[in-house]
């Protein structure tokens, strides 16, 4: 089922509301700022004026914190979805997050790490750990191709790293002050420090995942389906591997881990573009970004001045959509 014949068509469109609630998304808060003192603040700044210093320093940095992890995330649920045909897959549900978190946290709360450049690159090893823990349990345990062992594992090593992560915490309390939001999956102003260590990651693994779109689509069909067609199905698995680490890890180096996002986005997609992957992937990044942006917006304004974690929104969202899948998959 698909809602338009020509995602072309639909391009401009996904554009214009991801900039709509761009605007939106800088412009409330706490307090309300004008649309003129917004595009003020970002062609002609004065540091003198306190909406441009809010719109500079603490909202700019949110928006773009926001996009990237709410493109990536989508992205890394689309291909994790079209990989294993299992439309059940998501960062979160198959270990990836809970891998991403742990190996942040052992890099700069166990083994101190004070170097903002080395945080994603921890992230990365854990969630590739994580990966290849979820895949080994799946593969080696009875019933190895069935989607549930597959989300029995995940589960498994999503439970086992968060009780270490719990572990650690006990262990060390007043070094993991800082990490209590964070955890959380929270998107705050503290991204803008992170975002440029984070963001070439996420852009390497946007454009593999681009590159690799028509090759996707094959998978999807079945490995033997894939091979007829000419892909060589093992160096594509482990480029898409790379590609999903990649995008996981660093949108959790950057604001923590934020579940049920790679799930609820790719679904909402197909049924926009359809199954065609050179669509699925750029419009799941779009639908990312928009979707995090208004999320992140909810959970900002809903009960202001207080803040909501926009992971806990992101959960009570996905939660329902997610229990609906199961009962039309397992």
């Amino acid at each position: 089922m698909r809602l338009f014949s020509s995602a072309t068509r639909l391009l401009p469109a996904a554009l214009a509301l991801l900039f709509v609630v761009a605007i939106f998304h800088i412009g409330f808060g706490a307090k309300a700022i004008a649309l003129g003192d917004i595009w003020q603040a970002i062609w002609a700044f004065d540091d003198r004026n306190f909406d441009h210093v809010v719109i500079r320093q603490m909202r700019l940095p949110r928006l773009l914190a926001a996009m990237t992890v709410g493109a990536s995330l989508s992205v890394a649920g689309a291909l994790m979805q079209g990989v294993t045909r299992n439309p059940l897959a998501d960062p979160g549900l198959l270990g990836l997050l809970s891998g991403a978190s742990f190996g942040v946290v052992v890099g700069a709360a166990v083994l101190g790490i004070d170097s903002d450049s080395l945080i994603p690159v921890f992230a990365v090893l854990g969630a590739l750990a994580a990966a290849l823990l979820v895949a080994a349990i799946s593969f080696f345990a009875p019933g190895a191709n069935s989607r549930a062992m597959l989300l029995l594992a995940g589960a498994a090593v999503s439970l086992f790293l968060a009780a270490n992560v719990s572990a650690l915490n006990l262990l060390n309390e007043e070094g993991f002050a800082s990490f209590r939001v964070w955890l959380s999956g929270a998107i705050t102003t503290d991204a803008a420090k992170m975002l440029p260590w984070c963001l070439p990651w996420c852009v390497i693994g946007l454009a593999v995942a681009l590159f690799s779109a028509r090759q996707v689509t094959a998978l999807s069909m079945g490995h033997k389906t894939a091979t007829g067609l000419g892909v060589d199905t093992k160096k594509l698995s482990l480029r898409l591997l790379f590609c999903v680490v990649s995008l996981t890890a660093a949108s959790v180096a950057l604001v923590g881990p934020l579940g049920f996002v790679g799930l609820v986005v790719p679904h909402a997609t197909r049924l926009v573009v359809g199954s065609d992957y050179r669509h699925v992937i750029p419009f799941s990044a779009l639908f990312g970004a928009i979707f995090l942006l208004i999320v992140d917006l909810v959970a900002r304004t809903v009960l202001s001045p207080v803040e909501i974690s926009t992971g806990v929104v992101t959960s009570l969202l996905g939660a329902p959509l997610f229990l609906v899948l199961i009962r039309r998959v397992l």
